[in-house]
């Protein structure tokens, strides 16, 4: 999702939270401060319901839950919410508040022009504080091209990219595999401003 600046005094998470319910447009909150949410695009949206519907599949009759878009995960260590584009929680604990979620094991981002050095420096380092994380998953919207970054037991991070060469490939922290075609299917791909050609 495309994120932009809202002139706003600084909030506290409760009074965020409170705007945020009755507010017609979703905003992030970062320590106080209050960002507008634009809406996506084509490719963008249907990347991320093809990926909802594989991994619902997936989790169905599991104690795992996935949310789409609209749930906000809350960090605490980084006074944060943030609307990840997929998440998936599998701690009971989070049943108990319906419009946040506090213990995701898995969070996917579909990247965006004006998100994707958000999404790939700041907001991953805030994500990295969930002690619950296993994988943070990132997809390009130019190009067919996944990219993870995995927690090892050391509480590093493993980065590992997929493209059409390798077809398949595997979400650890649900055990699932899925190929790209799936996650890129009826997907007209975003033409890069650097590759497209001239008139």
């Amino acid at each position: 999702m495309i994120a932009f600046s809202e002139p706003a005094d600084f909030l506290t998470p409760e009074q965020y939270l409170e705007s945020e319910i009755k507010s017609p447009i979703k905003h992030q909150y970062i320590n106080g401060e209050v960002l507008a949410m634009a809406g996506t695009t084509d490719s963008h949206n249907t990347i991320a319901g093809n990926l909802f519907a594989l991994i619902r599949s997936h989790l169905r009759g599991t104690d795992c839950r996935l949310y789409f878009a609209d749930v906000k995960a809350y960090l605490e260590q980084r006074n944060c919410f943030y609307y990840p584009d997929l998440m998936v929680t599998c701690d009971s604990n989070d049943r108990k508040n319906s419009t946040y979620k506090r213990f995701p094991k898995l969070i996917v981002e579909v990247l965006s022009p004006s998100t994707e050095a958000f999404d790939r420096g700041d907001k991953f380092n805030d994500y990295q504080t969930l002690n619950s994380l296993e994988e943070y998953v990132l997809v390009n919207t130019k190009h067919q091209r996944v990219e993870v970054f995995r927690k090892t037991e050391g509480g590093g991070w493993l980065f590992q990219t997929y493209t059409p060469t390798e077809e398949l490939f595997t979400l650890h922290s649900l055990n699932l595999t899925v190929s790209l075609d799936e996650v890129y299917e009826d997907v007209i791909l975003e033409l890069d401003s650097k590759t497209r050609p001239e008139n």
